[in-house]
């Protein structure tokens, strides 16, 4: 029940405003649980063929979402210029340029990259779709971004000019995307985005994959615990977190959406301790502390702005 003089547009704009938050955080911590489960899957597949594979299950499980979901994967004519794009240069070119950055420049120095998403999408967000830069997102960068570099342990070393090229390149063009896409959701359901997206991704990724497998050396594609990364990837860590920012895209600002990025990293880090051994110290409780600090302060900022 609204409450006496409340007005209704605001107050399901209010209850959007609540759900993308949850759809955000819930996308963010999944992705950070991609770095520890592709860590052990890489070990005997390819990085561009364990992207095929994992599209391929993640444009199955899209599939079987949106027929039960009932939603239309029709586009416009006009439209599929714009569609191509989102596929093949947003969810192929650009998350192998991130593999590519993580196999030359390392695991610490391409997450530390990674981390700066939340400033290029701000910035495309500004420039080509309006989007206010408000103070409360200036901070609330600024703390995630430290808190990152802190959780990370400054990325160790440099790694190669190559694969910090190759992590810029991802970074940067995945931040345009996600500004791009908002304007295509306008027209279109989150899902039939999500999932149109992928399955052209899918269909990029296959002769790479084909090449590289017959180039570079590999182990047992389809072992137990191969099979068992894959599903995951693909179906939990794929389809259901891209179709959530997508979502989460569709219900508030592109640069609002960029200041849950940096849960990734202390979600992997997390896991890491856990699965892996990997060893926590203060500066991962310091760096939690200022990613969740400055995600918070950033959304009662856009509360109390909203609420103005």
């Amino acid at each position: 029940m609204l409450s006496p003089g409340a007005n209704p547009s605001m107050t399901q704009q209010a209850a959007g405003r609540r759900a993308a938050y949850l759809y955000l955080s819930l996308t963010t911590a999944i992705w950070g649980s991609l770095y520890v489960v592709t860590r052990i899957a890489l070990e005997t597949i390819p990085p561009v063929t364990l992207l095929f594979l994992r599209y391929a299950v993640a444009s199955v499980s899209l599939y079987v979402m949106a027929r039960a979901g009932r939603k239309s994967l029709r586009i416009e004519r006009a439209d599929r210029g714009a569609f191509l794009f989102i596929g093949a240069v947003g969810y192929f070119i650009a998350v192998a340029a991130n593999i590519l950055g993580t196999k030359y420049a390392g695991a610490s120095a391409a997450s530390l990259i990674n981390a700066t998403n939340p400033i290029f999408i701000t910035l495309f967000a500004v420039l080509l779709a309006g989007e206010k830069f408000t103070a409360g997102k200036a901070i609330a960068t600024v703390a995630s971004l430290a808190g990152t570099y802190v959780i990370l342990g400054g990325a160790g070393s440099p790694g190669t000019a190559l694969g910090v090229a190759f992590s810029l390149v991802s970074v940067l063009i995945w931040a345009f995307v996600s500004v791009y896409v908002r304007g295509i959701m306008r027209r279109y359901d989150p899902l039939a985005v999500t999932a149109l997206a992928v399955f052209i991704a899918t269909v990029c990724s296959l002769p790479a994959a084909a090449v590289e497998l017959a180039l570079v050396p590999h182990g047992d594609l389809f072992s137990v615990t191969n099979l068992l990364c894959v599903l995951y990837l693909g179906s939990l860590a794929t389809a259901l977190p891209n179709f959530l920012w997508n979502k989460g895209l569709s219900l508030i600002e592109a640069s609002t959406c960029s200041l849950f990025y940096p849960i990734q990293p202390l979600v992997a880090a997390a896991m890491g301790a856990l699965l892996l051994g990997e060893r926590l110290d203060l500066g991962f409780a310091v760096g939690a502390a200022l990613i969740v600090g400055g995600i918070v302060y950033a959304v009662l900022a856009e509360r109390r702005r909203a609420a103005a």
